[in-house]
């Protein structure tokens, strides 16, 4: 047998370094798959979702958003946002730019998690599929009429001025918001994707006229399985946050799915019991609130508390979206294509603020560590004659909130000013009416009359003998 040729390791490594003894495997192991699904959720679990969702005219432009941010995202994440989200702190909210993202001797480095190691490159990877989806996310808020090269430039610009400092402040080194209670994102992630996503459209502007009085999914069934990536890709979204595969990453899981389902009924249950019909996008949507809700609590609530977590989950972004929604002026005057704002600004919001108020301090401090200053949660903080702590609690989760929301406002329309003066945000009306066609030259679905250009039967041809009126056009049945 031929001797294996070991020349390709780096920097001099011998064979049996690849895998040294400080290496937790079964973590390692756990923190790829974990990172594979949450990549998965984007790609093709939104990309899915969203060209599903929308009109068939903007399936392609939907579609092709989602796609472009993630790849986008990777770029930037290793050349520079990575470390202006972990690394050294520039200033109080943001860490300093460092392309040691691309470096190997950096990459292999190992990283401590509770005890056990695993390599720097899993955690940068792992952050990524967090930012990549984030941004697809805020996408949401614009489809059916951005301008997709407006869309190229704001993904990079908000990636590094709006998400990094979110990140930073809440999950880096010697964070501004240290205490917070943010298991996986749902200030970093859900809320500052809802708030950035209804600020965006505000300056984006709205949809034509037509389309926002009929937009109707174009494929229910291809939704559902865009929204079954969501769902089972959330294992590793919340299971992945402990960085090693234990207890509390086991008990995550199970209260992400227990929030979910929980979520999913109580708004099923409404729908039917207030307009007397179930409904499947209704469905969809209670399901993504219950798993932004629980995101911020999943490892350190019991799971009593996931399960009344879903119930609220369930009902307060139905109210905000099926109530308020058609109520106030603040929600008309910004058109949030698939409502954004309240499947995750609410739902985020509704999560941190339950975190503060249900955390375990056992979970804390298994998840935290011992030495951390989380919690208690409120209503541990009063059984446990801990009250001004847990109200402590309460008021980080509140700044926390005031701080991700005032900075993705402003940061988020300084980015599309920016943009507005080099291209425009949005499509002109005559692009807005084609859809796909007018943006990419593509369309979803080559069907006869409503996509494949084709001549129409020969006895549908016009002759020179057939007046001009007497002409069969596709495009008028």
């Amino acid at each position: 047998m031929a001797s294996p040729d070991y020349a390709w390791l780096p920097f001099g490594l011998q064979p049996d370094d690849a895998s040294p003894s400080w290496l937790s495997k079964g973590d390692n192991g756990w923190q790829l798959t974990a990172a594979a699904m949450v990549g998965l959720q984007s790609v093709p679990g939104l990309v899915i979702l969203y060209s599903s969702m929308v009109k068939k005219k903007w399936a392609v432009n939907s579609a092709f958003m989602a796609l472009y941010a993630f790849a986008s995202v990777l770029v930037c994440w290793v050349l520079w946002a990575y470390q202006m989200s972990f690394g050294k702190p520039m200033i109080p909210v943001l860490g300093k730019p460092d392309a040691r993202g691309v470096a190997e001797n950096y990459l292999l480095r190992k990283i401590e998690i509770g005890g056990s190691y695993i390599p720097t490159a899993d955690y940068v990877f792992y952050q990524f599929a967090f930012a990549a989806i984030t941004v697809i996310l805020l996408g949401g808020s614009l489809l059916g009429r951005m301008n997709f090269y407006a869309w190229m430039l704001f993904v990079p610009l908000w990636t590094t001025l709006s998400y990094t400092v979110g990140a930073h402040t809440i999950w880096g080194l010697h964070g501004l918001l240290d205490g917070l209670i943010d298991y996986a994102g749902g200030y970093v992630i859900h809320l500052s994707s809802g708030v950035a996503g209804f600020t965006a459209a505000y300056w984006v502007g709205p949809r034509h006229a037509d389309d926002r009085q009929h937009f109707p999914p174009n494929n229910i069934i291809n939704m559902l399985g865009g929204a079954g990536f969501l769902w089972m890709g959330w294992t590793g979204f919340n299971g992945g946050a402990p960085l090693a595969s234990n207890q509390i990453t086991s008990l995550a899981v199970l209260n992400t799915h227990v929030c979910t389902a929980t979520s999913l009924l109580v708004w099923l249950s409404l729908d039917v019991a207030v307009y007397l019909k179930s409904s499947v996008v209704g469905a969809v949507q209670g399901m993504i609130t219950g798993l932004v809700c629980i995101t911020p609590a999943a490892g350190v609530v019991d799971t009593w508390a996931a399960l009344f977590m879903g119930i609220l989950s369930g009902s307060i972004p139905w109210y905000t979206m099926m109530v308020l929604h058609k109520k106030l002026a603040f929600f008309q005057n910004v058109d949030d294509t698939l409502g954004v704002f309240h499947t995750h600004a609410v739902a985020g919001l509704l999560g941190g603020f339950l975190s503060g108020l249900f955390a375990n301090p056992d979970l804390l401090s298994l998840f935290y560590g011992n030495e951390s200053s989380h919690g208690p949660g409120l209503i541990y903080g009063i059984i446990s004659n801990n009250f001004r702590h847990g109200l402590r609690q309460m008021g980080i989760q509140i700044v926390g909130a005031l701080f991700i929301t005032v900075w993705n406002v402003m940061a988020t329309s300084l980015i599309c000013i920016l943009i507005s003066q080099i291209v425009p945000l949005r499509m002109d009306e005559d692009a807005l009416e084609v859809g796909d066609d007018a943006a990419h030259g593509e369309e979803a679905y080559a069907l006869w009359g409503d996509g494949e250009r084709q001549s129409p039967p020969l006895r549908f041809r016009m002759t020179p003998r057939m007046p001009s009126f007497c002409r069969c056009s596709t495009t008028h049945h």
